[in-house]
């Protein structure tokens, strides 16, 4: 099942970050909410919010450490908290959706822009992104809270 979970939602974030290359790349920022949340390409060669920039080999080394750490939690651990296990399953997606983009074209697609006007912009991300942040929340209710 966890397999599946990943799979879809690797697939999720493959899809789009193909569209906003397709679409997006060339320029054609879209506005879904005016003065709040735009479509706009972006390519993030760092991490999470821009830091270590151009540190493909390092973060791609890191982050096939991580995932491989987490699946072997898994097989070897078996945890039978559904939060715990989509925890994993959302932030192992959103590692190997991310480390193949980095392989691959040597940076990161973000194309998820909120932003106040134009007085502040939170820092671009993605489908991936989105996924390791709500595992990680979810991972941390698990561990803090002991949420079932």
């Amino acid at each position: 099942m966890g397999f599946i979970v990943i799979l879809i939602l690797l697939a999720i974030d493959i899809l789009t970050k193909q569209w906003a290359i397709n679409v997006l790349a060339k320029g054609n920022d879209i506005t879904v909410i005016k003065g709040f949340f735009d479509l706009a390409y972006l390519e993030n060669r760092g991490a999470a919010f821009g830091i270590l920039q151009n540190k493909v080999i390092f973060l791609a080394l890191i982050t096939s450490i991580v995932i491989l750490i987490m699946v072997v939690y898994l097989i070897k651990y078996k945890p039978e908290s559904k939060i715990l296990k989509y925890s994993f399953y959302l932030i192992i997606s959103g590692a190997i959706g991310n480390l193949i983009d980095r392989v691959r074209l040597g940076f990161v697609v973000d194309f998820l822009q909120f932003h106040y006007k134009d007085v502040y912009y939170f820092p671009t991300f993605n489908m991936a992104d989105t996924f390791v942040v709500i595992g990680t929340a979810l991972m941390i209710l698990y561990v803090v809270k002991g949420v079932e």
